[in-house]
């Protein structure tokens, strides 16, 4: 069977869900679990459980677009 590992969410990433959005950890757990459950990234697993609005997703895609890549992924 191949599973896919499961991928983590910075907590820079978490910081500004909380910090500039205020979505509660509760509903970042549940995002994270949704997440896994469907193989895609938490951002994604917000907004499609209505966790996060439209706006609050291109906001969050706004702010992954300015972090810079990993060094691992370059």
């Amino acid at each position: 069977m191949n599973t896919i590992a499961p991928i983590v969410p910075s907590p820079d990433l978490i910081d500004f869900l909380q910090d500039e959005l205020a979505v509660s950890p509760a509903a970042i757990q549940l995002g994270m679990r949704q997440a896994r459950n469907s193989q895609t990234l938490l951002p994604m697993a917000l907004w499609q459980y209505g966790l996060v609005t439209m706006g609050e997703l291109n906001q969050i895609l706004d702010w992954l677009e300015q972090r810079p890549v990993p060094s691992y992924m370059a």
